[in-house]
């Protein structure tokens, strides 16, 4: 039975988010996130690799044997991510640099292959073009509040730096949270990424229970009214 749009863009976004669920692309995401400007630009760019594969498979889902199936997505995600490299390096030249080597690592990002061999290859256009849209959406949104908690915490300021990304009218948006901050150097650092990570998947789980709870709770009353069978008849 294919999935609505709307059960589509809450599996990107929450029940099947890339990131908090399926676990899938940490090694960029723990990486790159000691901004948010950093967050932001690798994932605009794994958004448009992750929307411009997804609408590619699907549209040569019929056309393309088994046997060289893996193959040809491959070469379609890396000829977007050859797409967004060349984009990134006529407008936002510097932020390439920050990012360095992990936006051409996008190519092997397993989210994008992923989504490309589980819904893309079996599903129409739109649905594809909607779940690679949502999909990048969680991963980004998972992303920024990375970078937002691993900046507050490590230097005391958000937005920092975002004309890297928006030109020089965003050179003013850096907001200074504490006064005489001192880096906190623990945050900054990759194992800082792993307990802010951590974090968040254990409040993911949190709001999954009381969901789940609060569920079950409406469900109580329509059991216990329910008539209880008895046997009338034999032993």
């Amino acid at each position: 039975m294919a999935k609505s749009l709307q059960d589509i863009s809450l599996d990107g976004l929450w029940n099947n988010n890339p990131a908090l669920v399926q676990l899938l692309g940490l090694c960029p995401l723990l990486a790159v996130t000691g901004s948010v400007v950093n967050a932001l630009g690798l994932g605009m760019a794994t958004m448009m690799v992750l929307i411009g594969s997804n609408f590619s498979v699907s549209l040569i889902r019929n056309h393309v044997p088994d046997a060289v199936r893996l193959p040809a997505f491959v070469m379609i995600i890396a000829s977007f991510v050859t797409v967004a490299e060349l984009v990134m390096q006529a407008f936002t030249y510097e932020l390439y640099e920050v990012l360095g080597i992990f936006i051409p690592l996008i190519v092997t990002n397993c989210a994008i292959l992923g989504r490309a061999d589980a819904f893309a290859c079996k599903n129409p256009i739109l649905p594809s073009v909607v779940d690679g849209f949502m999909m990048a959406m969680g991963f980004t949104v998972v992303l920024v509040l990375l970078g937002a908690m691993r900046e507050i915490l490590g230097q005391g300021v958000l937005f920092s730096d975002m004309q890297l990304l928006f030109g020089p009218m965003a050179a003013n948006w850096k907001i200074e949270l504490f006064s005489n901050y001192p880096d906190f150097l623990f945050a900054i650092l990759p194992p800082g990424a792993f307990v802010a990570m951590g974090l968040l998947i254990a409040v993911k789980n949190v709001i999954d229970k009381r969901i789940k709870d609060a569920a079950e709770a409406r469900k109580e009353p329509v059991e216990a009214s329910a008539p209880k069978r008895v046997r009338v008849t034999g032993n």
